[in-house]
């Protein structure tokens, strides 16, 4: 058995390599016996899954489990979005949430996340603990205990339910569905294939989709909502006259979206107009959380409307765990997760697409009109990130050597602040910056930039290569 390691929301592993029925179950039984200790026998667990392969069968795997540790299990009866299975969790009282999923990993991938009792991703002293209850478990030979699942379900201890139900109830109450529906916005959606498909033409009648078949390959790509995965969307907008294009992650936790041009429209523009729009048109206030990977766009709205402002280490858990202590009007992340107030400490894409659909219907105004009518009030940014293989040897090198010796001049540029929270990102004197992050479970390098000029950002980013030695 491998050590486990929780990274920035949950467990993943190489289907059949890592990611294995044995090593699930250890996982799973581990979980279960930190959880019987915050009520999980009077409570109850929510079980759900995506469109991956094999998730079913290990989520049908983790309700046994459940199962034969005497607790109550409510497990979806098809695949559904994260959100939906968190809202879940929430809405039945439950003792925590298990998501089967990968979410924008590659097709070879899958995981397990967990969701604590408030709906929202376990926090980090909770993963910890239970990555040190696999440990004890396995030293001590524990067994797992596993009921049938067709003893089980007979017994009335697994019960299987629709989350969307309840979830799309909840959508329906946020948003003003009736004026999205009454400004005849021309929206295609693009679910990648995963777990969010059927969702908005649902919840928004007339809306068109693309990629809503099975299709545990993803269309031989992974299931992340950036540029470089939505050329065919981007296209489709341009060749139809789209007023925008939508996209979900594999788990429909995460947004990506296509301006009315069929320009990519990246997490951070959409971060920035829906404080904008939850702010000025909902009449909505409250503090707002940013990780160290995000646009500064968001800390200038911040002090513009003078709401509070917090920087957290990547991982939306990270943010949670203050939506949980303090009053946040909104929280987001760079990779497309955002989260806002009166509804639960997730990242939800779905709700985030109808909150974009619900902008442009109040507004009467496109998504790249929306921008820059902020922009032109805070200033102009441009921001590129690039993902680079790096050997596990040439990362350790790499840590040390930021961590000892970071540099002061980066391409031609003074170094006027250094913010080592996650990763090693370098502040200029002009307010750029450069973001050098090892991903903590992959081998992989991220290279992060934002500036007033594009040339600054390729600047940036060749010189981050140049540091790293790539």
């Amino acid at each position: 058995m491998q050590t486990i390691k929780f990274g920035t929301d949950g467990w993943r592993g190489i289907i059949a390599l890592d990611f294995t029925f044995d090593n699930l179950s250890v996982v799973m039984q581990a979980t279960i016996d930190y959880f019987i200790k915050e009520g999980a026998r009077e409570k109850g667990a929510v079980i759900g899954y995506d469109r991956r392969f094999l998730s079913q069968e290990f989520a049908e795997r983790a309700a046994e489990i459940a199962a034969g540790n005497g607790i109550k299990v409510w497990l979806t009866s098809s695949y559904t979005p994260t959100p939906a299975v968190s809202w879940g969790v929430c809405s039945l009282n439950a003792c925590f949430g298990v998501m089967i999923t990968a979410s924008h990993n590659p097709p070879s991938y899958n995981g397990f996340k967990i969701k604590e009792s408030f709906g929202g991703s376990a926090r980090p002293s909770t993963t910890q603990k239970i990555e040190e209850q696999v440990i004890i478990n396995q030293r001590s030979n524990r067994e797992v205990l596993i009921k049938p699942f067709k003893t089980a379900v007979e017994d009335g201890q697994i019960t299987l339910f629709d989350a969307n139900k309840s979830y799309y109830t909840q959508l329906k109450k946020y948003v003003d569905i009736e004026a999205i529906l009454q400004a005849d916005i021309k929206v295609v959606v693009d679910p990648m294939f995963g777990a969010g498909s059927g969702a908005f033409p649902l919840l928004i009648p007339g809306c068109t989709e693309i990629h809503t078949e099975h299709n545990p390959l993803f269309g031989g790509q992974a299931p992340e909502p950036i540029f470089e995965h939505l050329q065919e969307l981007s296209a489709l907008v341009k060749k139809d006259n789209y007023q925008a294009g939508l996209a979900l992650d594999g788990d429909a936790d995460r947004i990506g979206a296509i301006d009315e041009n069929g320009e990519f429209f990246s997490s951070h523009m959409i971060f920035t107009i829906l404080i904008r729009h939850l702010y000025e048109r909902k009449k909505l206030k409250g503090g707002i959380v940013k990780t160290v990977s995000t646009t500064r766009m968001v800390d200038l709205l911040a002090e513009k409307y003078d709401l509070p402002l917090f920087e957290t280490p990547i991982g939306f858990k990270h943010i949670c765990e203050l939506m949980l202590t303090n009053d946040i009007l909104m929280g987001g992340e760079e990779s497309g997760g955002l989260g806002v107030k009166g509804h639960i400490p997730e990242r939800d894409g779905i709700l985030m697409g109808l909150l974009l659909m619900e902008a442009m219907a109040m507004s009467g105004k496109t998504l790249g009109k929306l921008l820059n009518e902020t922009m032109d009030e805070i200033g102009h940014f441009f921001y590129n990130r690039i993902d680079l293989e790096i050997a596990q040897s040439t990362k350790e090198e790499l840590i040390e050597r930021l961590k000892n010796s970071p540099p002061d001049i980066i391409a031609g540029l003074k170094v006027a602040t250094k913010n080592f929270k996650d990763g090693f990102k370098f502040i200029f004197e002009d307010e750029s910056w450069l973001l050098i992050r090892p991903s903590g479970t992959e081998p992989i390098l991220r290279l992060y930039s934002e500036a007033a000029e594009p040339a600054i950002v390729a600047k940036l980013l060749k010189a981050g290569r140049e540091v790293a030695g790539i």
